[in-house]
């Protein structure tokens, strides 16, 4: 069973994962193309940090960050070994739910052209295609989309 809850980014696994994440990023991007947010950003009043645990191991990170007017998905990784299992699409219910809770009507996120099963993932939950939104540029390694609530 997956249970999402909010939690502390600096939990040891949390930070792990976060880690893993931003190393991937790395590998496939340019610096100018890296947008994730630090650890010490996911504490921010504005942002809702959540993780998936299967037992007692973390097994994937999500986060709504509010914005004006939208939220914006952030922080989406999972584990390699638990991929294919539901546990992403766990992440976004419960990152759709708050952004629903907070009075949201849209939200809004930015992926990497590589990342395929993200978009993948993104379109099944009816996330589709849109511009450029906040302070991002049109960065040609970058895919945004959206989703109205």
């Amino acid at each position: 069973m997956i249970i999402v809850t909010k939690t502390d980014p600096h939990d040891p696994q949390a930070t792990a994962l976060l880690h893993q994440s931003h190393a991937l990023m790395q590998s496939l991007f340019p610096p100018e193309d890296n947008f994730y947010l630090e650890i010490a950003d996911l504490v921010a009043p504005h942002i809702h940090f959540f993780t998936a645990r299967t037992g007692d191991t973390i097994c994937g990170t999500g986060a709504l960050a509010i914005k004006d007017g939208y939220g914006e998905v952030k922080s989406m990784f999972v584990a390699e070994d638990a991929r294919g299992k539901g546990v992403a699409s766990a992440l976004l219910r419960q990152i759709e739910d708050t952004a629903r809770e907070q009075g949201l009507a849209v939200i809004k996120l930015e992926t990497g052209n590589v990342l395929h099963a993200a978009h993948r993932l993104y379109a099944r939950h009816g996330f589709t295609p849109c511009g450029v939104f906040g302070a991002y540029t049109n960065a040609a390694s970058s895919i945004f989309m959206e989703k109205r609530l």
